[in-house]
Protein backbone atom coordinates (compact mmCIF):
# COMPACT_ATOMS: atom_id res chain seq x y z
CA UNK A 1 0.00 0.00 0.00
CA UNK A 2 1.34 3.59 -1.19
CA UNK A 3 1.21 5.41 2.29
CA UNK A 4 3.92 7.65 4.31
CA UNK A 5 6.41 4.71 5.30
CA UNK A 6 6.45 3.86 1.90
CA UNK A 7 7.51 6.92 0.07
CA UNK A 8 9.78 7.64 3.39
CA UNK A 9 11.73 5.01 2.25
CA UNK A 10 11.98 5.78 -1.26
CA UNK A 11 13.26 9.34 -0.27
CA UNK A 12 15.78 7.87 1.96
CA UNK A 13 17.15 5.57 -0.56
CA UNK A 14 17.23 8.55 -3.20
CA UNK A 15 18.83 11.04 -1.02
CA UNK A 16 21.55 8.69 0.02
CA UNK A 17 22.47 6.98 -3.91
CA UNK A 18 22.97 10.99 -4.39
CA UNK A 19 25.04 11.69 -1.55
CA UNK A 20 22.88 13.95 0.17
CA UNK A 21 22.60 14.45 4.06
CA UNK A 22 19.02 15.43 5.28
CA UNK A 23 20.14 18.95 5.72
CA UNK A 24 20.99 18.90 2.42
CA UNK A 25 17.66 18.01 0.67
CA UNK A 26 15.78 19.99 3.15
CA UNK A 27 17.86 22.73 1.74
CA UNK A 28 16.91 22.30 -1.79
CA UNK A 29 13.11 21.66 -1.16
CA UNK A 30 12.66 24.70 1.73
CA UNK A 31 12.16 22.77 4.63
CA UNK A 32 13.75 21.98 8.01
CA UNK A 33 15.87 19.01 8.20
CA UNK A 34 13.42 17.88 11.03
CA UNK A 35 10.52 17.83 8.34
CA UNK A 36 12.50 15.57 6.15
CA UNK A 37 13.82 13.30 8.90
CA UNK A 38 9.84 12.56 9.40
CA UNK A 39 9.24 12.22 6.15
CA UNK A 40 11.62 9.39 5.98
CA UNK A 41 10.38 7.51 9.62
CA UNK A 42 7.13 7.69 7.98
CA UNK A 43 5.40 9.64 10.30
CA UNK A 44 4.03 12.57 7.71
CA UNK A 45 4.19 12.73 3.92
CA UNK A 46 4.54 15.41 1.72
CA UNK A 47 2.42 17.16 -0.18
CA UNK A 48 2.22 17.14 -3.90
CA UNK A 49 4.33 20.25 -4.53
CA UNK A 50 7.02 19.16 -2.04
CA UNK A 51 6.71 15.73 -4.44
CA UNK A 52 7.02 17.25 -7.30
CA UNK A 53 10.49 19.23 -6.33
CA UNK A 54 11.97 15.63 -5.34
CA UNK A 55 11.20 14.10 -8.86
CA UNK A 56 13.33 17.58 -9.71
CA UNK A 57 16.25 16.57 -7.25
CA UNK A 58 16.11 13.00 -7.89
CA UNK A 59 15.66 12.85 -11.53
CA UNK A 60 13.13 10.66 -11.49
CA UNK A 61 8.92 11.20 -12.39
CA UNK A 62 6.27 10.69 -9.70
CA UNK A 63 5.99 6.80 -10.45
CA UNK A 64 9.45 6.38 -8.63
CA UNK A 65 6.73 6.72 -5.21
CA UNK A 66 4.30 4.08 -6.64
CA UNK A 67 4.82 0.75 -5.20
CA UNK A 68 5.05 -1.13 -8.63
CA UNK A 69 8.22 0.94 -9.35
CA UNK A 70 11.56 -1.30 -9.25
CA UNK A 71 15.20 0.78 -8.64
CA UNK A 72 17.67 -0.07 -10.90
CA UNK A 73 21.38 1.54 -10.62
CA UNK A 74 20.22 4.03 -12.93
CA UNK A 75 16.75 5.45 -11.87
CA UNK A 76 18.63 7.55 -10.05
CA UNK A 77 21.26 10.15 -11.32
CA UNK A 78 24.10 11.02 -9.02
CA UNK A 79 24.60 14.36 -7.50
CA UNK A 80 27.59 15.97 -9.80
CA UNK A 81 25.31 15.52 -12.83
CA UNK A 82 22.42 17.39 -11.05
CA UNK A 83 23.70 20.08 -10.07
CA UNK A 84 26.61 20.66 -13.22
CA UNK A 85 24.87 19.18 -16.02
CA UNK A 86 27.65 19.30 -18.56
CA UNK A 87 24.52 20.85 -21.36
CA UNK A 88 21.79 23.11 -20.34
CA UNK A 89 18.10 21.82 -21.69
CA UNK A 90 15.03 23.49 -20.96
CA UNK A 91 12.09 22.51 -18.86
CA UNK A 92 10.40 20.61 -21.45
CA UNK A 93 13.33 18.47 -22.88
CA UNK A 94 13.69 17.82 -19.09
CA UNK A 95 10.03 16.49 -18.96
CA UNK A 96 10.81 14.09 -22.30
CA UNK A 97 14.34 12.84 -21.32
CA UNK A 98 13.19 11.89 -17.83
CA UNK A 99 9.74 10.46 -18.39
CA UNK A 100 7.94 13.73 -16.17
CA UNK A 101 4.32 12.31 -17.84
CA UNK A 102 3.22 11.13 -14.32
CA UNK A 103 0.60 8.24 -13.88
CA UNK A 104 -0.56 7.79 -10.32
CA UNK A 105 -3.06 5.31 -11.44
CA UNK A 106 -3.36 1.79 -10.08
CA UNK A 107 -2.03 3.22 -6.72
CA UNK A 108 -2.80 3.65 -3.07
CA UNK A 109 -3.25 7.29 -2.03
CA UNK A 110 -3.48 7.99 1.77
CA UNK A 111 -3.18 11.78 2.87
CA UNK A 112 -2.19 12.93 0.40
CA UNK A 113 -2.79 17.03 -0.72
CA UNK A 114 -3.23 17.37 -4.24
CA UNK A 115 -4.94 20.60 -4.16
CA UNK A 116 -4.35 23.01 -6.79
CA UNK A 117 -3.78 20.48 -9.48
CA UNK A 118 -4.19 20.91 -12.95
CA UNK A 119 -4.46 18.08 -16.42
CA UNK A 120 -4.78 15.25 -14.18
CA UNK A 121 -7.03 13.46 -17.08
CA UNK A 122 -6.83 9.53 -17.08
CA UNK A 123 -4.10 9.52 -14.11
CA UNK A 124 -5.80 8.38 -11.50
CA UNK A 125 -7.83 5.27 -12.73
CA UNK A 126 -8.11 2.15 -10.57
CA UNK A 127 -6.80 4.19 -7.72
CA UNK A 128 -7.53 3.36 -4.27
CA UNK A 129 -7.81 7.20 -2.80
CA UNK A 130 -8.63 7.76 1.08
CA UNK A 131 -8.22 11.50 3.28
CA UNK A 132 -6.76 13.48 0.08
CA UNK A 133 -7.04 16.64 -0.91
CA UNK A 134 -8.13 17.77 -4.35
CA UNK A 135 -9.30 21.49 -3.13
CA UNK A 136 -9.48 24.25 -6.10
CA UNK A 137 -8.11 22.05 -8.36
CA UNK A 138 -8.93 21.84 -12.31
CA UNK A 139 -10.15 18.36 -12.93
CA UNK A 140 -11.99 19.07 -15.53
CA UNK A 141 -11.78 15.95 -18.48
CA UNK A 142 -10.50 13.46 -15.19
CA UNK A 143 -11.70 9.85 -15.89
CA UNK A 144 -11.87 7.25 -13.15
CA UNK A 145 -12.33 3.96 -13.46
CA UNK A 146 -12.75 1.35 -11.03
CA UNK A 147 -12.04 3.87 -8.10
CA UNK A 148 -12.39 3.33 -4.27
CA UNK A 149 -12.45 7.23 -3.20
CA UNK A 150 -12.74 7.71 0.53
CA UNK A 151 -13.10 10.80 2.98
CA UNK A 152 -11.75 12.77 0.18
CA UNK A 153 -12.07 16.75 -0.60
CA UNK A 154 -13.29 18.02 -3.51
CA UNK A 155 -14.58 20.89 -2.53
CA UNK A 156 -14.31 23.60 -4.95
CA UNK A 157 -13.01 21.92 -7.77
CA UNK A 158 -14.11 22.17 -11.47
CA UNK A 159 -14.64 18.86 -12.63
CA UNK A 160 -16.96 19.61 -16.05
CA UNK A 161 -16.82 16.74 -18.16
CA UNK A 162 -15.36 14.35 -16.28
CA UNK A 163 -16.07 10.71 -16.56
CA UNK A 164 -16.54 8.04 -13.35
CA UNK A 165 -16.91 4.66 -14.23
CA UNK A 166 -17.28 1.56 -11.70
CA UNK A 167 -15.78 3.08 -9.20
CA UNK A 168 -17.32 3.35 -5.25
CA UNK A 169 -17.31 7.33 -3.81
CA UNK A 170 -18.29 7.57 -0.23
CA UNK A 171 -18.02 10.48 2.61
CA UNK A 172 -16.50 12.68 0.33
CA UNK A 173 -17.12 16.34 -0.45
CA UNK A 174 -18.26 17.86 -3.16
CA UNK A 175 -19.67 21.13 -2.19
CA UNK A 176 -18.71 23.60 -4.86
CA UNK A 177 -17.52 22.08 -7.57
CA UNK A 178 -18.55 22.15 -11.08
CA UNK A 179 -19.66 18.78 -12.15
CA UNK A 180 -21.19 20.26 -15.54
CA UNK A 181 -21.93 17.62 -18.26
CA UNK A 182 -20.14 14.89 -16.37
CA UNK A 183 -21.12 11.15 -16.87
CA UNK A 184 -21.12 8.51 -13.77
CA UNK A 185 -21.86 5.09 -14.61
CA UNK A 186 -21.86 1.82 -12.92
CA UNK A 187 -20.99 3.35 -9.49
CA UNK A 188 -22.23 3.65 -5.91
CA UNK A 189 -21.99 7.34 -4.23
CA UNK A 190 -23.23 7.24 -0.54
CA UNK A 191 -23.04 9.76 2.44
CA UNK A 192 -21.19 12.67 -0.15
CA UNK A 193 -21.75 16.21 0.39
CA UNK A 194 -22.60 17.75 -3.10
CA UNK A 195 -24.40 21.24 -1.29
CA UNK A 196 -23.76 24.21 -3.82
CA UNK A 197 -22.44 22.10 -6.59
CA UNK A 198 -23.83 22.33 -10.29
CA UNK A 199 -25.01 19.45 -11.64
CA UNK A 200 -26.55 21.12 -14.99
CA UNK A 201 -26.02 18.31 -17.83
CA UNK A 202 -25.08 15.39 -15.70
CA UNK A 203 -25.61 11.80 -16.40
CA UNK A 204 -26.57 9.27 -13.82
CA UNK A 205 -26.70 5.52 -15.01
CA UNK A 206 -27.06 2.75 -13.44
CA UNK A 207 -25.82 4.02 -10.19
CA UNK A 208 -26.77 3.83 -6.35
CA UNK A 209 -27.01 7.15 -4.68
CA UNK A 210 -27.68 7.20 -0.97
CA UNK A 211 -27.53 9.29 1.76
CA UNK A 212 -26.24 12.19 -0.09
CA UNK A 213 -26.45 15.73 0.66
CA UNK A 214 -27.76 17.70 -2.28
CA UNK A 215 -28.87 21.00 -0.41
CA UNK A 216 -28.71 24.14 -3.13
CA UNK A 217 -27.56 22.23 -5.89
CA UNK A 218 -28.10 23.37 -9.56
CA UNK A 219 -30.25 20.07 -11.00
CA UNK A 220 -30.83 21.69 -14.98
CA UNK A 221 -30.55 18.92 -18.07
CA UNK A 222 -29.50 16.65 -15.58
CA UNK A 223 -30.74 12.81 -16.14
CA UNK A 224 -31.22 9.97 -13.73
CA UNK A 225 -31.47 6.32 -16.10
CA UNK A 226 -31.74 3.06 -13.72
CA UNK A 227 -31.02 4.54 -10.39
CA UNK A 228 -31.05 3.54 -6.52
CA UNK A 229 -32.30 6.40 -4.80
CA UNK A 230 -32.26 6.21 -0.98
CA UNK A 231 -32.53 8.38 1.76
CA UNK A 232 -31.88 11.57 -0.25
CA UNK A 233 -33.98 15.28 0.10
CA UNK A 234 -33.95 17.13 -2.62
CA UNK A 235 -34.00 20.79 -2.38
CA UNK A 236 -33.83 23.55 -4.47
CA UNK A 237 -34.52 24.06 -7.95
CA UNK A 238 -35.08 21.07 -11.02
CA UNK A 239 -35.17 22.17 -14.24
CA UNK A 240 -35.46 20.21 -17.55
CA UNK A 241 -34.54 17.39 -15.66
CA UNK A 242 -35.37 13.41 -15.71
CA UNK A 243 -35.84 10.78 -13.61
CA UNK A 244 -36.44 7.34 -15.75
CA UNK A 245 -36.48 3.72 -14.68
CA UNK A 246 -35.20 4.80 -11.22
CA UNK A 247 -35.79 3.20 -7.52
CA UNK A 248 -36.89 5.82 -4.65
CA UNK A 249 -36.57 4.57 -1.00
CA UNK A 250 -37.03 7.37 1.56
CA UNK A 251 -36.82 10.35 -0.93
CA UNK A 252 -38.09 13.65 -0.19
CA UNK A 253 -38.45 17.09 -2.49
CA UNK A 254 -38.63 19.73 -0.04
CA UNK A 255 -39.28 23.48 -0.51
CA UNK A 256 -38.30 22.30 -4.28
CA UNK A 257 -39.67 24.09 -7.74
CA UNK A 258 -39.59 21.88 -10.26
CA UNK A 259 -40.21 23.04 -13.85
CA UNK A 260 -40.15 20.71 -16.98
CA UNK A 261 -38.89 17.63 -15.60
CA UNK A 262 -39.74 14.31 -16.76
CA UNK A 263 -40.77 11.42 -14.68
CA UNK A 264 -41.61 7.74 -16.06
CA UNK A 265 -41.41 4.25 -15.06
CA UNK A 266 -39.93 4.93 -11.52
CA UNK A 267 -40.62 2.30 -8.98
CA UNK A 268 -41.80 2.88 -5.42
CA UNK A 269 -42.56 6.40 -6.79
CA UNK A 270 -45.82 6.51 -4.22
CA UNK A 271 -43.68 6.20 -1.16
CA UNK A 272 -41.71 9.61 -2.34
CA UNK A 273 -42.59 12.67 -0.29
CA UNK A 274 -43.25 16.07 -1.48
CA UNK A 275 -43.36 18.99 0.86
CA UNK A 276 -43.99 22.48 0.22
CA UNK A 277 -43.14 22.09 -3.21
CA UNK A 278 -43.96 23.57 -6.42
CA UNK A 279 -44.46 22.68 -9.79
CA UNK A 280 -45.43 23.51 -13.59
CA UNK A 281 -48.52 21.76 -15.63
CA UNK A 282 -46.34 19.78 -17.64
CA UNK A 283 -44.43 18.44 -14.87
CA UNK A 284 -47.38 17.87 -12.70
CA UNK A 285 -48.55 15.62 -15.21
CA UNK A 286 -45.56 13.36 -15.71
CA UNK A 287 -45.97 13.54 -11.25
CA UNK A 288 -49.53 12.07 -11.23
CA UNK A 289 -48.60 9.55 -14.33
CA UNK A 290 -46.11 8.03 -12.32
CA UNK A 291 -48.11 7.81 -9.05
CA UNK A 292 -46.69 9.95 -7.36
CA UNK A 293 -48.53 11.43 -4.08
CA UNK A 294 -49.81 14.73 -5.04
CA UNK A 295 -49.89 16.37 -1.49
CA UNK A 296 -47.07 18.90 -0.81
CA UNK A 297 -47.42 20.28 -4.37
CA UNK A 298 -48.66 23.13 -5.98
CA UNK A 299 -48.83 24.26 -9.41
CA UNK A 300 -47.19 27.40 -10.53
CA UNK A 301 -47.67 29.47 -14.13
CA UNK A 302 -44.29 29.51 -16.03
CA UNK A 303 -43.72 32.65 -17.90
CA UNK A 304 -41.75 31.96 -20.98
CA UNK A 305 -38.72 34.58 -21.43
CA UNK A 306 -38.16 35.45 -25.72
Amino acid sequence: MLNSKSIGNKIATARKKINLSQADLAQKVSISPQAVGKWERGESMPDISKLNRLTEIFRVDLNYFSDSFQLSDSAITNHESIEKPSVEISNGEQRKRFGWNWDMSEGNWVDADFSGLKNLKDKFSASNIKNCKFINSDLSGLTLNGNEILSCNFSSSDMRNSKIQASEISKSSFKDCSLIDVEINQSEISKCNFDNANLSGAEFVNCNLQMNTIDNTILKHTSFKNIGLSNLVFGGNIEDCSFKNCSFKTVKFQNVTIINTFFKHNRKFNRVEFIDCKVDKLTYAFLKSNGARLEGISIIEVTTNH
